[in-house]
C-alpha cells in the first residue's frame, strides 16, 4: 500500500526513518548470512526479491491518495526468517523507489507499512502456530501460509486505514463506504498468491523453504 507524501509532516518521514533503520541494523545483526553462502540460495533469494518488486509495481488504484498491491511477503518470510525477509523487503522497496514507482521520501514509510509488519506479523504467527497446533503438511499449507498471508493482508490495509484516519487524509464514513468493503478481495488474492507459492516449493523444492522441514512435518505424519 502506497501513500503520498503531502499527508506527511516531516518529522514523521524522519521518525519513521530513524525506526526503519534500527530495525534494518537488527535484521543484518540477526540475519543467517550462512545461508546465502550457498550460490542456489542467493539465486532463489534475489530472484524473489525481483518478483515482488514486478508485483509491486502492478498497483490497483482506490483514490488519490492510496493504490493497493499484492505484498507477498508471507512466503518470502517462512522461505528465508524473519532478518532476511526484512532486508529483501527493504531491496524490494528500493527498488520501487529507484523505478520512481514510488516517492524517496516514503521509503521509509511504505517500509515500515508494507514491510516490517506484515513479515513480523507472519513470523509471529509462525511461532504462534508452532505452539498452538500440530506440525503437519496441511496445517502449514493452509494455515501458515494460505490464512496467515490472508490475514497479514487485511491487517495491514487496516494499518493502512487508521494512518490515513489519523493524518486526516480520509473520514471514517469514507473508509467505511469505500475502503473496508474491499477487503475480503484483498484476503483472497493475497493467500492464494503465497499459499500456491509454498505449496509448490515445499513440494518440489522444500530446501527452499526455511521454516519447513521433511522431518517435522511429513514423517510419522
Amino acid at each position: 500500500m502506497e501513500f503520498s507524501a503531502a499527508i506527511f509532516s516531516d518529522s514523521q518521514i524522519i521518525w519513521a526513518a530513524i525506526v526503519s533503520l534500527l530495525f534494518l541494523l537488527a535484521a543484518v545483526w540477526g540475519a543467517p548470512w550462512a545461508r546465502l553462502a550457498d550460490v542456489e540460495q542467493q539465486h532463489v533469494f534475489l530472484g524473489s526479491c525481483v518478483f515482488i518488486t514486478l508485483l509491486w509495481s502492478m498497483q490497483a488504484g482506490v483514490n488519490e491518495y492510496l493504490d493497493f498491491h499484492l505484498l507477498g511477503v508471507t512466503a518470502l518470510t517462512l522461505m528465508f526468517g524473519w532478518a532476511l525477509a526484512l532486508l529483501g523487503v527493504f531491496l524490494v522497496s528500493l527498488a520501487v523507489a529507484l523505478a520512481g514507482w514510488e516517492e524517496w521520501t516514503l521509503l521509509p514509510v511504505n517500509f515500515l507499512v508494507s514491510g516490517l509488519f506484515p513479515v513480523t506479523l507472519s513470523w509471529l504467527m509462525l511461532m504462534l502456530i508452532r505452539q498452538l497446533l500440530p506440525r503437519h503438511f496441511f496445517i502449514y499449507v493452509f494455515v501458515n501460509a494460505f490464512l496467515t498471508a490472508g490475514i497479514s493482508a487485511m491487517l495491514t490495509a487496516l494499518l493502512v486505514v487508521a494512518i490515513m484516519l489519523l493524518n486526516g487524509a480520509m473520514t471514517l464514513s469514507w473508509a467505511q463506504n469505500h475502503f473496508l468493503p474491499y477487503f475480503p478481495l484483498m484476503f483472497f488474492p493475497e493467500a492464494m498468491l503465497n499459499g500456491w507459492l509454498l505449496t509448490l516449493m515445499i513440494s518440489f523444492k522444500p530446501h527452499w523453504v526455511y521454516s519447513f522441514d521433511d522431518e517435522s512435518y511429513l514423517q510419522g505424519k
